[in-house]
């Protein structure tokens, strides 16, 4: 993509921050429907806000939320975080599996156009999709201390996000949840289960639907992941028998 394209996608994102309401209340979100780039209103909810997920409130975590566009009272809801540590959920939203596509091959120099993505996961889920941790994408600390993350603190700060996104919209405390995301998400998501498992355990309300978590080619671990390169490499065949051994060797 060049510069110019990434430029007009930057545009894009804060024709969306324009949307959003800074209020400082726990919970803000407005409902949009229409997106510069897409003709006519969007023919699925969304939804943006923010949640605050500090004990000062001065941590503002932001998400896009997406109804299901087949039974949304019932169908699985999803909190998806995107990877890095600090790439946004937009990324997920616009280029992976939302409900829009940009359509970069017919991009001309003016504003980038919007199309439905067929094979949007929000056809049979409902997906939040958050900005995490706190300096990704829209969202943002109102102190320098609040700046500060870490795993431990990124992962309960996003147990923290969901417990008071539900307390929020009731109406999806008995959907099944899954908590999800991709590439570096692989070391705070197994931790996000782990605190809701607990907080239902000790009957912490809201009561969370727990039923799993997923992860695609997720980070688990520097040393087992390092060690894993050279035997994976060489059981898809990328790799000879006498190098393999002599690696090997060498290495292990």
């Amino acid at each position: 993509m060049t510069g110019l394209s990434q430029l007009y996608l930057i545009s894009l994102c804060f024709y969306l921050l324009h949307l959003l309401d800074f209020s400082e209340f726990v919970v803000s979100q407005s409902i949009v429907q229409y997106l510069p780039g897409f003709n006519g209103p969007l023919p699925f909810y969304l939804e943006t806000g923010y949640v605050s997920v500090s004990e000062f409130n001065d941590v503002q975590l932001f998400y896009y939320f997406v109804k299901s566009e087949s039974n949304p009272t019932k169908d699985p809801l999803i909190l998806w975080l995107s990877g890095g540590p600090g790439c946004s959920a937009l990324t997920a939203l616009a280029f992976e599996f939302g409900p829009l596509h940009f359509k970069i091959a017919e991009y001309n120099g003016s504003l980038p156009t919007l199309e439905l993505n067929p094979n949007s996961w929000t056809r049979v889920a409902n997906i939040l999709f958050l900005d995490s941790p706190v300096g990704t994408g829209f969202s943002y600390s109102r102190s320098f201390q609040g700046s500060y993350t870490t795993d431990t603190k990124s992962a309960q700060q996003s147990y923290s996000f969901i417990r008071k996104w539900l307390t929020d919209h009731p109406e999806f405390l008995s959907n099944p949840l899954y908590i999800g995301g991709v590439s570096y998400s692989g070391v705070i998501i197994p931790v996000i289960a782990q605190h809701i498992s607990d907080g239902v355990e000790v009957g912490n309300k809201p009561l969370l639907n727990l039923k799993g978590y997923l992860l695609g080619n997720p980070v688990t671990g520097g040393e087992l992941e390092t060690n894993s390169k050279v035997p994976f490499a060489y059981r898809m065949g990328l790799l000879s028998d006498e190098l393999f051994e002599v690696i090997s060797r060498t290495t292990f």
